[in-house]
């Protein structure tokens, strides 16, 4: 198994360490958001606890993962945190992974088995440039995809108001986090700059 230093930005997959890249703006701006509006939600009703990017995650198979997102219930923080690591020793409840030109065949192949294979309850793919997501919730061991979700534009919207109405496309303005008892977040909060 590989040691872990500290002055590198990688991850370990399966034995392999590959370099973790700086993240973009678009990848920023959509950890910053789930930061505030999962975060937000968790630490006023006291559900959990979040952390984004620079947090080690080492899994009971022996990856290490940074995460651009993670959630920890307050049950499952108690033994996660006992000793006051400054990493994470087992399983998030909930994992999100932005896309970057590097890392997005990882984090739809390689990485959904892996926390699959550990028991990661929910995990969200976001893609910043196409403004989309896809939620995936474990049952009974494997994951099945929760939804499909895309920022509509307005421009977008307005065409779709122009359909006949059995014509119109479904959308969802609002994704639930299954780990939060179906607590939902507005897309447009996800991807824009403010909160609508």
């Amino acid at each position: 198994m590989l040691a872990y230093d500290t002055r590198n930005d990688y991850e370990i997959i399966e034995g392999v360490k590959f370099m973790a890249p700086s993240p973009g703006w678009g990848h920023v701006n959509v950890t910053a958001n789930l930061i505030k509006i999962i975060g937000g939600y968790a630490s006023i009703k006291r559900l959990g606890v979040v952390a984004a990017d620079n947090f080690d995650v080492h899994f009971p198979d022996g990856s290490l993962f940074r995460p651009d997102f993670i959630f920890v219930s307050a049950e499952n923080a108690k033994h996660l945190f006992a000793n006051k690591n400054t990493t994470l020793h087992g399983v998030p409840d909930m994992v999100a992974e932005i896309f970057s030109k590097s890392t997005m065949k990882r984090d739809v192949g390689i990485k959904k088995d892996i926390y699959e294979r550990n028991g990661v309850k929910e995990y969200w793919i976001i893609d910043p440039w196409r403004e989309t997501i896809d939620t995936y919730i474990l049952r009974d061991g494997k994951y099945e995809l929760g939804g499909h979700y895309e920022n509509w534009s307005d421009d977008e919207l307005a065409e779709r108001a122009e359909l006949p109405e059995d014509e119109r496309p479904e959308v969802e303005f609002e994704i639930p986090v299954a780990v939060l008892d179906g607590f939902k977040v507005k897309i447009r909060n996800i991807f824009g700059w403010y909160f609508e």
